[in-house]
């Protein structure tokens, strides 16, 4: 989903008027019969729908619903509940120091309660980097409004004139000295209030709790082992399942002898058309029953390779168009251009290898289903369990607890339906994990895809015309930041052989892999500077302050040592401003990477340790699409589905690695999950240019991004 796919709205003006009127007229839920008495203040947010990779966005429109809810209870603790989920982003800090910001308490004082389906407002899902400019920016309105009615009501206890009243460390105090504590103010009472338009909030040059490094919220629990993944749940009488499965998506249960394990002690046997599981009193058990029964599947047949998967996109593709952009006439410019460019750049399916496989524990209680699971959707997950069982989704919960990572690979709740199935079929908890031999095979891949750009440059060394096909990736990042005036960027869907489906970065990683890789080239070709090329043809002061800044840290032009080469490129998506440089040295492998430097710039920054750890992760991650991820495949069989043959970067593959933020107070923050990958290959693809003659050296058309 790319930035302009985002429906585009603006809340009405709050207006600050005398006497002060909250209103509360929300449909949803008996909000006091939840809280009791306190202070609750409701944000509102149209909805929005899940990232597709590869498919471009489909909304449901723009119909408000909840997306944030603050309560103070009578002891003046401030609790925030949101549908987003902590996948290892750091989000839940960040977002606790933005209430804590507006409400002026201590960072400690706030609990928050995230992706529980039946505790927490609808949220379409933690994905697209929204989180912080979404929800950051919900929470941060509510807890202004939550404070001016904190101040109202103090103004009347006190019964003094409101403008000598200030709000600080969970008290409102007067001119004079006196105070009195949120809890006194919210005692036996029901303070209620949405928010209809901008309430005054903190602006970035004051923040006091925003833009310091805070420490992880509920580290120690990760740290000491202490908390409880979704793999680690456990419930009275759960008993463990165990799928059986052909070894390639997409084939058809043609024979099934179950005799030998139904004789083990324990054991229940689930079946349903193609769906065979196994109920077992532990995980051995499961494990040895399974291995048990005999299946015999009908293959899918004919389907492409990885080796022809490129040609089969560009001919499926053909009859499919998605949106197109175009400006100039590219067709005249390219002919009175001095020198035209072209290549063509193929992207491979890449797995998500998250830390923690899928995992669910479900349980059904009285006709209600409760799941425990590590999704990004945890309302998305809630509906398809209503369709598979065709039940109301009221009767369905879904709990989410902090999960390890998800790198956009967790949108989907198959392994929560399947538990769910299983335990029904058991009458009794169930808990299904993955194995990661699974989590290769059926779950599904960044999409692949072949993307043709096409350059011509004139007499004066100017582009001016620039043709971008980029046929099944997706469309995530795919407009170009340079100013070149004659412009036709396509992007074409087509018949993926593979299930595919959203990762970090989204198309944004291909379609600025191969954007900064032909514009090295041109550079090149023309005996330019790279990074004056990209310097002349960018208007977005924004990206030449990012490329300026790692151009400065890497020391461009020249590397840090003789026989070494540096590699640059720069870019933008999800309101982040991205430049990597990367340093090579040649070695008998082919090149090694010495040193990689990223300047990012995603607005104010909220938490800089956090922050900081973000970009890293996405670079480091980077690192494995650059230089050796690429699922192989024959039909829809796997053949590297193990992490012994599918290389992900390991510590000593990873470089020292240099972060520069730029900290820009005069912006709203952005998000800063996904963007800082998507100039990670470029950067090392361009550097390695400079050895050629050595190999395997990367070529120009690197079948990588």
């Amino acid at each position: 989903m790319s930035r302009e796919d985002l429906p585009d709205f603006e809340p009405e003006r709050y207006e600050l008027k005398e006497p002060r009127r909250y209103s509360f007229d929300l449909d949803r839920r008996d909000f006091m019969r939840v809280f009791g008495s306190g202070l609750v203040v409701v944000a509102t947010l149209p909805r929005l729908a899940a990232q597709e990779s590869g498919r471009g966005a489909q909304g449901r429109g723009e119909q408000a619903d909840l997306a944030a809810w603050l309560h103070i209870d009578e002891r003046g603790r401030v609790t925030v509940y949101t549908g987003k989920v902590e996948i290892g982003q750091n989000i839940r800090t960040s977002l606790a120091q933005t209430v804590a910001e507006e409400l002026r308490v201590p960072l400690a004082s706030i609990a928050m309660v995230m992706a529980d389906t039946d505790l927490v407002p609808f949220d379409a899902g933690t994905f697209g980097s929204m989180s912080t400019p979404r929800m950051g920016r919900q929470l941060a309105r509510a807890a202004a409004v939550a404070r001016e009615m904190l101040i109202d009501a103090a103004a009347s206890s006190l019964a003094v004139d409101r403008a000598t009243l200030t709000a600080e460390n969970g008290r409102v105090v007067s001119a004079s000295g006196k105070s009195l504590a949120y809890g006194d103010l919210t005692k036996g009472r029901q303070l209620t209030g949405t928010i209809s338009g901008e309430p005054p909030v903190t602006p970035a040059d004051k923040w006091k709790v925003r833009g310091k490094p805070e420490k992880k919220l509920d580290g120690r629990s990760f740290v000491t082992g202490a908390h409880q993944y979704a793999s680690d749940v456990n419930r009275p009488g759960m008993l463990v399942g165990r799928m059986v499965r052909s070894e390639a998506p997409g084939a058809t249960l043609k024979g099934l002898d179950i005799s030998r394990a139904e004789a083990v002690p324990g054991v229940t046997i689930v079946r349903d058309g193609d769906f065979v599981g196994v109920v077992a009193p532990n995980e051995r058990v499961a494990r040895k029953a399974a291995v048990l029964i005999v299946a015999t599947w009908q293959p899918l047949t004919g389907r492409p390779t990885s080796e022809t998967v490129y040609e089969h996109l560009k001919k499926t593709g053909e009859g499919g168009r998605g949106g197109a952009f175009t400006s100039g006439d590219v067709t005249g410019s390219a002919s009175v251009g001095t020198r035209s460019f072209s290549e063509t750049y193929l992207i491979p399916y890449i797995a998500h290898v998250p830390l923690e496989p899928r995992a669910a524990v479900a349980e059904w209680t009285d006709g209600k289903l409760t799941v425990w699971t590590g999704t990004q959707r945890p309302f998305g997950v809630r509906s398809e369990l209503a369709e598979a069982f065709h039940i109301s989704e009221d009767r369905i919960r879904v709990i989410v607890p902090d999960m390890g990572s998800g790198y956009g690979g967790k949108h989907t709740g198959e392994v929560a339906v399947e538990a769910a199935r299983l335990a029904k079929a058991a009458g009794k908890p169930v808990k299904l994990v993955w194995t990661r031999g699974e989590e290769f095979t059926w779950a599904y891949f960044r999409p692949a895809g072949v993307i043709d750009v096409k350059a011509a440059v004139d007499a004066r060394n100017r582009i001016v015309s620039w043709e971008f096909d980029n046929w099944n990736s997706g469309n995530a990042g795919i407009r170009t930041p340079y100013d070149i005036p004659n412009q036709r960027i396509q992007f074409h869907q087509s018949d993926s052989p593979l299930r595919q489906g959203s990762y970090r970065g989204l198309a944004a990683t291909a379609n600025h892999y191969a954007r900064e890789m032909h514009m090295d080239a041109i550079a090149r070709a023309l005996k330019i500077d790279p990074v004056e090329l990209r310097l002349q043809h960018l208007k977005d002061e924004r990206v030449a302050a990012v490329l300026k800044a790692v151009a400065e840290r890497i020391g461009w032009p020249k590397p840090s040592a003789s026989g070494r080469s540096l590699g640059i490129a720069c870019g933008t998506e999800k309101g982040g401003y991205i430049a990597t440089a990367a340093e090579l040295s040649p070695d008998a492998s082919g090149f090694r990477i010495e040193r990689l430097v990223a300047a990012f710039e995603c607005g104010a920054i909220v938490n800089p340790d956090g922050l900081r750890n973000q970009v890293e992760g996405s670079v480091v991650q980077g690192l494995g699409g650059a230089l050796f991820e690429a699922i192989k495949f024959e039909n829809t069989d796997i053949l590297n589905g193990s992490m012994s043959e599918y290389r992900v970067p390991r510590f000593k593959d990873v470089p020292p690695i240099e972060i520069v933020l730029l900290d820009r107070k005069d912006l709203p923050s952005a998000g800063a999950g996904e963007t800082p990958i998507v100039c990670v290959a470029p950067a090392i693809g361009a550097a390695a240019r400079a050895f050629a003659n050595v190999k395997p050296a990367l070529p120009v058309t690197v079948v990588r991004a």
